[in-house]
């Protein structure tokens, strides 16, 4: 290090001076002896080094406390378990009543209503404790005990699964599985509700959901005819108060009641949304609580007169963001699309696509259609302008009939939804089904597939191309060999699911994919009938985090 050895200035001396003083001459500078200078630079030395040695041991004497620095250490946070509440049956509103204690007439003579699960081991096959359980804690069925003895692992990574095929429920409840081995264990169940009589006929299905304190929930409807029940559950221990903000076609709707909605551990509240929020053709409600995570669905049910024109439970998509990407998306022929929402009262007879900006401004949307030979032009030619604080619809109707996977992007942040119709008979049962955003596939994601019918993984991928694993679930724990789908960018691939692997029931899916952006959702139907409904992915299990730790005082 060099320093720069300097010799002050030193103090002014104030002195009083005659004004009419004369400074008198300077004395000629006298010579200074070499001795003299080897002294004053011996001096200097000896300043400047105790100088460095006050320096020094400043710098390692402790300092004040509010100014010390420690950097932020990573700190692991301990798994949680999983955690997936599975909506109650549907069930038919009695009269017409609006507000939040609504009653309900018994159901049909042939609804059915069912959850099926699957939760995976660790390597080596040792499985989590896990089980069903009533939203108030109580035991229903137990998939797996804690601490499970190994099993014949003859899957990937040597995994078996706990299955939990088809069980019957009247009520909301929780698919439960406890952390392994410090890591969040990969569990997945989803309801389906069945009904062939009845204003309900159809089918309905929803995943089991993490609850959480914030969600998004679009294509309620609360026009003549449609029936939207909006359900709260607070499977935790401590209360929840919850509020709701209510978006329809003009704008954001005030409605007082939607705020401080208490739900009580353990239990469930349902709203009518009629009540808040009548006569709107498409609406989006947006979940808010304070204090115990909630679980949220909505029962949509439509009614033409006396022919039933469908049943669906809405569920949570993807927060708000600059792209939603729905897949499983079903559509009909075009002409007979035409057709039926030509007719009075059948104008939701066909798909949308619903999108809900809760920002202040507009959003340019871009809908893109990709099939299974590529991308669809709409007629519309795809480009809508979805106004700040509102819901705007963009009709889906116009492509060639199958599957597809729907993709909007914007520079602004919206929620999208799109929905699914089944049936082109003004005077027979129709369904209808409302597609969720969903997320990006990664690793290892269990899919529970519900019993009956015909049920069918579909897969979008928007560029490039991306490899996708799926190794079938099957009734007797084992999870089989898994098959591979090579999907190009721009094209939606789907696979039909047996009905039996090896002579044993599939009851779910362990999905992985690999390469650019792919999407997944099970599409399930019924052959001779117009039942439909499509459930996206859920997120994978996620390891172990860890978040940094500032400490300071």
């Amino acid at each position: 290090m060099h320093n720069d050895a300097r010799t002050a200035d030193p103090a002014p001396v104030e002195e009083t001076v005659a004004e009419d003083a004369v400074e008198p001459p300077r004395p000629r500078a006298r010579r200074i002896p070499r001795r003299e200078t080897l002294a004053g630079l011996a001096s200097a030395l000896v300043i400047v080094a105790a100088a460095g040695g006050i320096v020094a041991a400043g710098s390692i004497a402790p300092q004040p406390g509010g100014s010390r620095s420690i950097p932020a250490a990573l700190a692991a946070v301990p798994a949680g378990a999983s955690l997936g509440v599975c909506p109650g049956p549907a069930r038919l509103l009695e009269g017409t009543e609006a507000g939040t204690d609504p009653q309900f007439s018994p159901e049909s003579a042939t609804a059915n209503s069912a959850v099926t699960g699957a939760v995976l081991s660790a390597p080596g096959g040792v499985l989590p404790g896990s089980r069903l359980s009533a939203l108030g804690g109580a035991v229903a069925v137990e998939i797996a005990k804690s601490g499970g003895r190994p099993g014949e692992g003859t899957g990937p990574q040597d995994l078996v699964a706990g299955v939990l095929a088809g069980h019957k429920v009247e009520a909301p409840t929780v698919l439960g599985a406890d952390a392994s081995a410090g890591l969040k264990p990969s569990a997945a169940g989803a309801l389906k509700f069945t009904a062939t009589d009845g204003d309900l006929q159809g089918s309905a299905a929803a995943n089991c959901q993490a609850p959480a304190n914030d969600l998004w929930l679009a294509g309620a409807s609360t026009t003549v005819g449609r029936t939207s029940v909006l359900v709260l559950s607070n499977p935790s221990s401590t209360p929840a108060t919850v509020s709701l903000e209510l978006y329809g076609s003009a704008g954001q709707i005030q409605a007082p009641a939607s705020r401080g909605l208490l739900v009580a551990p353990g239990t469930t509240r349902t709203i009518v949304l009629a009540g808040l929020a009548p006569g709107e053709k498409q609406l989006s409600v947006h979940v808010r609580s304070a204090g115990g995570p909630v679980a949220a669905a909505i029962q949509q049910s439509v009614l033409r007169g006396l022919t039933p024109g469908g049943v669906d439970f809405i569920a949570p998509g993807a927060a708000p963001a600059a792209r939603q990407v729905m897949t499983g998306v079903d559509i009909q022929d075009a002409a007979g699309i035409a057709a039926i929402t030509g007719k009075g009262g059948f104008d939701d007879a066909g798909p949308t696509l619903s999108l809900t900006v809760p920002g202040s401004a507009d959003a340019v949307v871009e809908v893109k259609l990709f099939g299974r030979d590529g991308q669809k032009a709409l007629p519309g030619g795809g480009v809508v302008t979805a106004k700040a604080g509102a819901v705007t619809e963009v009709t889906l109707a116009g492509v060639p009939a199958g599957h597809y996977t729907v993709s909007a992007s914007s520079d602004v942040s919206f929620v999208a939804a799109a929905r699914v119709t089944r049936g082109l008979t003004a005077e027979r049962p129709a369904d209808v089904a409302w597609a969720a955003s969903g997320v990006r596939l990664g690793s290892q994601h269990v899919v529970p597939v519900p019993r009956g019918g015909e049920r069918t993984l579909v897969f979008g991928v928007l560029e490039n191309r991306a490899t996708i694993s799926y190794a079938p679930i099957t009734a007797d724990g084992k999870i089989r060999a898994a098959a591979t789908a090579d999907v190009a960018g721009g094209t939606t691939t789907s696979i039909k699911v047996p009905e039996k692997v090896d002579e044993s029931e599939v009851v779910g899916y362990v999905v992985s994919a690999s390469g650019d952006a792919a999407y997944g959702a099970l599409l399930l139907q019924q052959e001779g009938r117009e039942d439909v409904s499509t459930l996206a992915f859920m997120p994978a299990a996620t390891g172990q985090e860890k978040v940094p730790v500032t400490l300071g005082y």
